[in-house]
């Protein structure tokens, strides 16, 4: 057998003469397992050098195809992922790409039993995954290839030589493929959604956001497809996560107003959230329009008119057309009679807490009642129960707070007497926490020759209440009483925080 002769030809390089002689062999035992490997090994040398011409490359991937070699001819199989991802790579790196081109190489490549997983499978995945990801043969491709093949290497980021960080192959395979999962329209208005692929698809999914939560986009996926699907009951459990992390950008609150399409003041609150964020005016256009719309239907004229005007301007910059529903609204009277003002943000910033409210709307509020404030530095004390007080700054959430007033606050971290740091806090009732820890108390004032405090029953009267309101033994007093705790004596006990004149 001369498939030492062959070997050594195709090594040298001479895949002319190597052929001939494969091809001889392989003519005269047709049969023979031995003679068609030999010849494989040629083609295999062959696909590689002729990577760059596809007509050439088919040609000998149709050749290849015709032995038959069975499956566990892996050496071969797992190094064909190797040329053919070198094939697919000179299409896709063409300033135009040829989808016909990439079709004709994955009608080839999914005829042979390619090992699967490994380094090389996955090198196959990335280039046709530049290929396809933004058209719709994505999914037919993903699901020939299998997105569960990929290797623990492959859900991590990967580094570049100049130190940038790209980001993992296997998230961006996940949100390509959710993208085309999407409704899509088509010219004559219809609605193309495969919902049982979908359906299918949602545990995959779910898994990936799940053991991947440093992920951002997956998130946003899984919260669109569940919109898609009308899935009301679970998308705010998808999309908080992905939110909280991305609270910056303006396209997050426009996804995040889909979940609460049928709360007028919600999706107001979201669309004032997301215009209050740095973005570039052009982004802004659509959005813009959709809150124009709701400002008119209140009759805020002069609101409308100001985000229409910066419609124009945005638009106008860009050389964009001007929607004809602008120009209708710019020749209405009530448009001539409105004043432009600088900007809205103002109206947004009173909807502040309603979309923070919605944004951790995932974590419990707790009532905590405020014990003290220190309006200098902002900072207040409260009390939740005997086991949990503390104190945190409220000068991002809050204009005016007072002793005694209850909040309703969502906590982010904290101990449970020291420092807080907390997410809302919005002015609240809860009379159960107030009854239990603030009283207004009316008595006699009690104090002991040459003591500068004194009590009204058992309500201490630190020196500070007596000399400030010039309290003196035997008055008569009305105020309010807070529940405190005493550090020194371990104990919890009432003190006057305050005196009715």
């Amino acid at each position: 057998m001369p498939a030492k002769e062959i070997k050594e030809l195709r090594q040298a390089g001479e895949l002319e003469e190597a052929y001939a002689m494969a091809k001889a062999e392989l003519e005269a035992e047709p049969d023979n397992l031995w003679a068609k490997r030999n010849l494989s090994w040629v083609l295999y040398s062959q696909l590689d050098k002729a990577a760059n011409n596809l007509n050439q490359f088919l040609s000998k991937l149709e050749e290849l195809e015709k032995l038959e070699l069975p499956e566990s001819e892996e050496m071969l199989y797992d190094n064909l992922s190797i040329v053919i991802a070198k094939a697919v790579r000179h299409v896709t790196g063409q300033q135009n790409i040829n989808l016909s081109s990439l079709d004709a190489l994955f009608s080839k490549a999914s005829t042979f039993p390619l090992v699967k997983p490994s380094k090389w499978y996955s090198s196959l995945f990335q280039a046709f995954h530049k290929g396809y990801k933004e058209t719709d043969k994505y999914i037919a491709f993903a699901d020939w290839w299998g997105l569960e093949n990929f290797l623990d290497k492959d859900y991590q980021k990967e580094k570049m030589p100049n130190g940038k960080e790209i980001m993992a192959i296997a998230e961006q395979a996940y949100i390509a493929y959710s993208k085309q999962l999407l409704p899509k329209h088509t010219m004559f208005g219809e609605v193309i959604f495969n919902k049982e692929k979908v359906d299918a698809f949602m545990p995959k999914l779910d898994q990936i956001v799940e053991n991947y939560p440093n992920y951002v986009y997956p998130a946003y996926y899984k919260a669109k497809l569940l919109l898609a699907l009308g899935d009301a009951e679970n998308i705010l459990s998808a999309i908080l996560p992905f939110a909280k992390k991305k609270k910056n950008d303006f396209w997050v609150w426009e996804v995040l107003s889909e979940a609460f399409k049928d709360d007028e003041e919600k999706v107001l609150a979201c669309y004032c959230r997301a215009l209050s964020c740095n973005s570039p005016e052009e982004m802004l256009v659509s959005l813009r329009q959709k809150m124009a719309t709701i400002f008119i239907t209140q009759e805020l004229y002069d609101e409308a008119r100001t985000e229409i005007e910066r419609i124009v301007a945005a638009r106008t910059a860009k050389g964009w057309s001007i929607p004809t529903t602008i120009t209708s609204w710019q020749n209405s009277e009530w448009y001539k009679r409105a004043t432009v003002q600088k900007s809205n943000y103002d109206f947004y910033k009173r909807y502040n807490d309603v979309a923070d409210s919605l944004l951790y709307s995932d974590i419990k509020e707790e009532s905590v009642l405020v014990s003290f404030v220190n309006s200098d530095k902002k900072m207040l004390n409260f009390i939740v129960s005997e086991e949990k007080k503390g104190f945190f700054k409220y000068e991002r959430i809050l204009d005016k707070v007072h002793v005694g007033d209850i909040l309703r606050v969502r906590f982010q971290s904290g101990s449970k007497s020291g420092l807080h740091k907390v997410f809302t806090a919005l002015k609240g009732t809860d009379e159960r926490l107030k009854q239990k820890f603030f009283r207004v108390v009316e008595g006699e004032v009690r104090i002991a020759e040459g003591k500068e405090f004194g009590f009204v029953g058992d309500v201490f009267l630190n020196p500070t209440v007596v000399s400030k309101n010039k309290l003196t033994a035997g008055m008569t007093i009305k105020g309010h009483a807070m529940k405190s705790y005493d550090p020194k004596k371990e104990q919890w006990g009432w003190k006057m925080i305050n005196i009715e004149k």
